[in-house]
């Protein structure tokens, strides 16, 4: 079953073809503290700049690439970031993945999640009648 997944299914972790692909056309860059892997192409790419991806450990899921990394993939820096190139502060907080679509998703007051009722407000629309 792993190996038909491997095959299929790209949102847990790189396919067999990606791999390969990876392998034949990239080298490894470096890998962050998630444990995503970074690569870079081999050879120049049609417009002059190398082409740069990433794999994910487990669930494929951009928002676990870190600052420092997401800069690099986006030709925002081209230096390649390394454990010490980016300052911790103490007002940083640890990362959460994204939420949206499971059970700890945020459901505002009012939303169906939560019964589809909420306080009124001043500005609620009150819809047009022809008799009054």
């Amino acid at each position: 079953m792993l190996f038909l997944k491997r095959i299929f299914t790209w949102w847990n972790g790189s396919t067999i073809g990606t791999n390969l692909q990876i392998r034949r056309k990239g080298t490894k860059v470096g890998e962050d503290a998630y444990g995503n892997t970074y690569f870079e192409q081999k050879s120049d790419a049609y417009d002059g700049r190398l082409r740069r991806w990433v794999t994910y450990t487990g669930y494929a899921d951009a928002s676990r690439i870190p600052p420092e990394w997401q800069a690099w993939l986006t030709y925002t820096h081209d230096a390649v970031p390394t454990e010490d190139t980016r300052p911790d502060y103490e007002w940083e907080k640890e990362h959460r993945p994204n939420l949206t679509g499971t059970v700890h998703a945020y459901k505002p007051k009012g939303s169906l999640d939560r019964g589809g009722e909420r306080a009124k407000v001043a500005a609620d629309y009150e819809a047009w009648s022809p008799d009054a």
